[in-house]
């Protein structure tokens, strides 16, 4: 084997991160036996098609992670943000999931979340310095 070097590459290219995370997913499926995975993306778009919001995700084993969720200052504030979060959550439970869970800083939505039958189940604190970052749950069944 060559030898090996570890190098920074702070912006790769498409096929080298779908390589890395594909590694990854062939290693959890591998240990766990759980092969389903399902992407779970959301788009809010105007009548011209113009991107003003969406909700990044996937669902693997039995729970949704939302990467991301966001919607334009634009409009913000008109039930869209939930919109896409309920739309997301059907989706799960279209698919058999027993909850949802994502994270959020305390400078973002937490409270908007919680409005939503969301509950903290963890808090890492000064992440960034003089903020925390929130990991919230809810569980879609019984």
């Amino acid at each position: 084997m060559d030898a090996l070097r570890i190098e920074f590459e702070p912006f790769l290219d498409d096929g080298v991160r779908q390589f890395i995370e594909e590694g990854v997913d062939h290693h959890n499926i591998a240990a766990t036996g759980l092969a389903g995975y399902f992407p779970a993306n959301f788009v809010l778009r105007s009548e011209r098609g113009e991107v003003m919001g969406g909700l990044l995700g996937f669902i693997w084993g039995g729970w949704l992670q939302v990467d991301s969720l966001w919607v334009s200052d634009a409009v913000r504030g008109q039930g869209f943000g939930q919109g896409l979060l309920s739309a997301a959550e059907t989706y799960a439970r279209e698919r058999g999931c027993q909850g949802v869970f994502l994270d959020t800083y305390s400078f973002q939505a937490r409270p908007f979340y919680e409005r939503q039958g969301y509950e903290v189940f963890g808090t890492l604190p000064d992440c960034p310095p003089g903020h925390e970052r929130h990991f919230l749950r809810k569980r879609l069944s019984d």
